[in-house]
Formats: structure tokens, sequence, C-alpha cells
């Protein structure tokens, strides 16, 4: 299946896998404002065996298929929602 790569202009680490070359337009509402705006990566033949750094390629054509697009988060995402509810925290004791 061909597929179509674009990362997020505002969150490093962000790449959004589409079904349709220009399937931007069906995202919904939260994974377009995560991108920013977004830019280009790639086009990818995937599947099923194919090797990917760090996804597996047989959910992402699941999601794909089902969806229409597949979304990969940064690798450090853990470390990230630390950092926000530390800082939502420290706001919280301000006030």
């Amino acid at each position: 299946m061909q597929c179509y790569i674009y990362r997020s202009s505002i969150k490093e680490g962000l790449y959004v896998y589409l079904a349709e070359e220009d399937g931007l337009d069906n995202l919904p509402e939260p994974v377009l404002k995560q991108l920013g705006t977004p830019e280009f990566s790639m086009t990818l033949d995937l599947h099923p065996d194919r090797k990917l750094v760090q996804e597996d390629a047989s959910a992402v054509l699941e999601n794909l298929e089902s969806r229409g697009f597949h979304v990969q988060m940064p690798r450090d995402i853990e470390h990230q929602l630390e950092a926000i509810a530390l800082k939502a925290n420290n706001t919280a004791n301000k006030t």
C-alpha cells in the first residue's frame, strides 16, 4: 500500500501516515492542531513485513485501512507529558 507521511511543524517526532495523498482534510481537528503546518516527509510503499523504526507496519496498515491515517507520536512522549503536568502544577500553585 502506498502511504504519504507528513511531519508536524510544531511537535518534533510527530508524524501522520495517510492512505490518500490529499487526506489531510480528513484528519480530526485535534490531530490537525498538533501538526501545525504539515510538512511532507515522504511517500512509502508499506507492507506488513516492512521494517519501520518506531512503528509496527501491520498496525500502521490496519489504521490506514480503517481510519485513513495513523499518528506516530514522539519517542519521548512520556517525558513530554511529565513536563506538561509539572508546568500545569507549577502554574496552579502560583494562583
